[in-house]
């Protein structure tokens, strides 16, 4: 019968796995509302963060960029100090590359495009002296700071403050409290251990540890324990066998000191990380030198570049009137004396090649990708933490020089091996290096600690009684309490213990360490042995740079008035009605192309010498002082100058022990010396000189950008093609 239903409550279930089917089903919830509120339906999502953040002033409200169709904007006249000091007072993060290459890229692109750790800001150095270990100080269940071992690394995280904190005393309490219920395998009777023991036990302990400099670490201790248990007393009839009182306080004062004899030992070893860490902050120091030092070039570059753009814009504008010219007089002659057509449509083509020309000047486009007028003056005004574009045309006021800067060779040449930011930075590895190698040797050195105890301490009935009590504990019934005897000093204990833990045999980890140190010593060396020599060669292509530009300088000025007077005698022949009237066409508008390229040849080279007169500078380190700029560090609280004045009282009325304990070895040769008073002595004359420019008559005279708004009246009509384009008016 049991079989018989077996097979129909088996035949039952296939059958209904039959008719179901196979697929997944949810489970059935009580009281399910059904609007699923609490269930989404994906795991990630484009989000915004919650941040209120207001842009600046100059992002918010910039207006509509300046074109060839907007040219409603003012004239402002900056001078290159005066750009400098707007660059420097708006930098907050510092808008340049590192290194002493002239970077090309396009630094709005950069600094949107960069991920925020690549770009450098005013506060870097504060940040390294401030950053700090996550990892705290670790100390033993008895409250002992632990001593350190591991040699230490060039990468020290945190400041020197983070580094001294390793020296801070550290405090440490606790108290527990713990009780025994059980029963023993003791016979009956036992009055040291009965079968049924219970005890109540409390101890409480505090204690301040502090790591010193010589590598030891002191530490003194309190503790109090207190214990209660089932021990029969004495009063209880269990003889001389029992215990005094039922229960007790032990009060102990301890005074510790661990101390390294060998590995881990003195001064010079324990402050490397400090003296590791301070390094660190001068290297921060170096890197927003030379980050401001870039920004300083940076602004210089742009500079000259907008004056350059300027006289571009001068020389297209020329070109172009000259080509109006020549092509309204052909036009003419065409109408009236009824000539071929080959001159108008040959100085129509010229004048809409320089018509493009003026706008590429101006708006940018043009061979080379060229920003322009406006393109140059935006990047200038990048630099200098402006909005692109605020109705206003910033024009350099200052002009380039045109005169030979001497350079005393073997003065640079000092200057470069002794101001430059690359070589300094240099030499702070090689410190790094060197207190690596002191470290890697100190821990070849065997393990060798000393531990030294003394403990004072007083047992009694009570923790603390105002009434005292005599005879000492445990006579009299126990009613001395524990500190009395603590304070009655009756009791101590000491502890001496040694320790010797050698390397492993062979020593093989430690003196490979110390290998590696010193190959990395010599090899840091080499590299500023190559620095120097690179920054030598680098300088001396400067040198011959500056030199060369100077002499195509002049040369490209001659060539610029020659050209220039080659234009007034084709001009003159073409407007007297030469014979061969194509011909004298031809040469003119030859002439005006050579004069316009002259022109731009002449504006780059005097640009590009000037500018390497900023790399002369750059590479040797004294631009900041060629354009009077100083770094300082900013004011403290006036808590901060009273601490200091009474560490400096501190220290003035110690005594100094002059055996190499008291400090490290001396790693800096005292602050950097930023003026030496050789910038400007180096170069002369010092800028800024006379202007580039021409008169027409081959002698130079100062170029000052068009500031009225000149119209060209006999310009021609353009064709419907040609109507669209604008003319490029000055100011209004």
């Amino acid at each position: 019968m049991k079989r018989y239903l077996y097979r129909w409550f088996a035949g039952l279930q296939i059958g209904c796995i039959s008719l179901a089917g196979c697929h997944p089903t949810q489970p059935f919830f009580l009281g399910e509302r059904g609007d699923l509120a609490h269930y989404i339906d994906r795991a990630q999502n484009i989000e915004y963060p919650d941040i209120e953040s207001e842009p600046l002033v100059e992002a918010s409200q910039s207006r509509v960029p300046l074109s060839l169709d907007n040219q409603n904007f003012e004239y402002l006249d900056l001078s290159l100090e005066e750009c400098i000091a707007y660059a420097l007072v708006n930098t907050q993060i510092v808008q340049a590359l590192p290194g002493t290459q002239r970077q090309n890229a396009d630094m709005a692109s950069t600094i949107y495009s960069s991920p925020s750790g690549q770009l450098a800001s005013v506060n870097d150095v504060a940040i390294a002296a401030t950053t700090t270990n996550s990892q705290g100080l670790v100390i033993d269940q008895n409250g002992n700071r632990i001593l350190p071992r591991g040699a230490a690394r060039a990468n020290q995280v945190g400041g020197v403050e983070d580094a001294l904190s390793e020296f801070d005393a550290q405090f440490n309490a606790f108290i527990s409290f713990n009780t025994t219920d059980r029963a023993r395998n003791v016979g009956a009777g036992n009055v040291f251990n009965p079968q049924q023991f219970m005890s109540r036990d409390t101890t409480a302990q505090m204690s301040l540890s502090k790591r010193m400099a010589t590598g030891g670490v002191s530490t003194i201790r309190s503790q109090t324990i207190y214990g209660n248990n089932n021990i029969p007393t004495q009063s209880s009839g269990a003889g001389n066998f029992g215990r005094a009182v039922p229960s007790d306080y032990t009060q102990i004062f301890e005074a510790q000191v661990q101390h390294p004899l060998l590995r881990g030992r003195g001064t010079l070893v324990n402050r490397i990380p400090v003296v590791l860490a301070r390094i660190n902050e001068d290297m921060s120091i170096v890197q927003y030198e030379e980050r401001v030092r870039n920004l300083v070039r940076d602004v210089e570059f742009a500079y000259w570049d907008l004056f350059a753009a300027y006289y571009n814009v001068d020389t297209a504008r020329t070109a172009r009137d000259s080509a109006a010219l020549a092509y309204k007089i052909a036009s003419d002659k065409l109408k009236i004396a009824g000539q071929a057509a080959y001159a108008e449509a040959q100085a129509s083509t010229t004048l809409h090649q320089f018509e493009a020309q003026h706008n590429a000047a101006i708006a940018g486009g043009g061979p080379g990708n060229d920003p322009g007028l406006f393109g140059r003056e935006q990047n200038l005004r990048m630099l200098m933490g402006w909005a692109p574009s605020d109705g206003r045309l910033v024009r350099p006021s200052d002009k380039p020089t045109l005169s030979l800067a001497e350079f005393d060779w073997q003065e640079i040449q000092a200057e470069l091996l002794t101001r430059s930011n690359e070589l300094r930075m240099q030499k702070w590895v090689i410190k790094q290096r060197e207190l690596e190698l002191v470290s890697a040797r100190n821990q070849a050195l065997p393990d060798v600690n000393i531990s030294m105890l003394y403990r004072w301490l007083g047992v009694g009935g009570s923790l603390i009684n105002k009434d005292g009590g005599n005879p000492a504990f445990p006579s009299g019934g126990g009613t001395a309490s524990a500190f009395e005897e603590l304070f009655g000093g009756n009791y101590q204990e000491g502890a001496l213990r040694l320790e010797f833990t050698p390397n492993a045999f062979g020593a093989r980890r430690p003196l490979n360490d110390i290998t590696n140190k010193q190959l990395q010593l010599v090899t840091e060396r080499r590299k500023l042995e190559t620095k120097e020599l690179a920054g030598i060669n680098k300088l001396s292509q400067l040198w011959q740079q500056s030199d060369s530009l100077h002499k195509q300088m002049s040369e490209q000025l001659q060539a610029l008035s020659s050209a220039q007077r080659l234009v007034e005698v084709w001009q003159d022949r073409f407007n007297a009605g030469d014979s061969n009237q194509d011909s004298a066409l031809d040469n003119l508008l030859r002439a005006q192309q050579s004069r316009a390229t002259a022109g731009q040849n002449y504006i780059r080279a005097l640009t590009e010498y000037n500018k390497s007169l900023v790399d002369i500078h750059t590479i040797k380190g004294s631009l900041l002082e060629y354009n009077n700029i100083r770094l300082e560090e900013g004011l403290w609280p006036e808590k901060a100058y009273w601490d200091a004045h009474e560490r400096a009282r501190e220290r003035d009325a110690a005594r100094y022990l002059d055996y190499g304990a008291s400090r490290p070895r001396v790693i800096s040769q005292g602050e950097f010396e930023q003026f030496q008073g050789t910038a400007n002595a180096a170069a002369k004359p010092a800028r800024p000189g006379m202007a580039p420019a021409t008169n027409g008559k081959g002698q130079p005279e100062q170029i000052q950008p068009e500031r009225d708004n000149p119209q060209v009246d006999d310009l021609p009509e353009k064709r419907a093609s040609h109507e669209a384009t604008p003319k490029f008016s000055w100011g209004k």
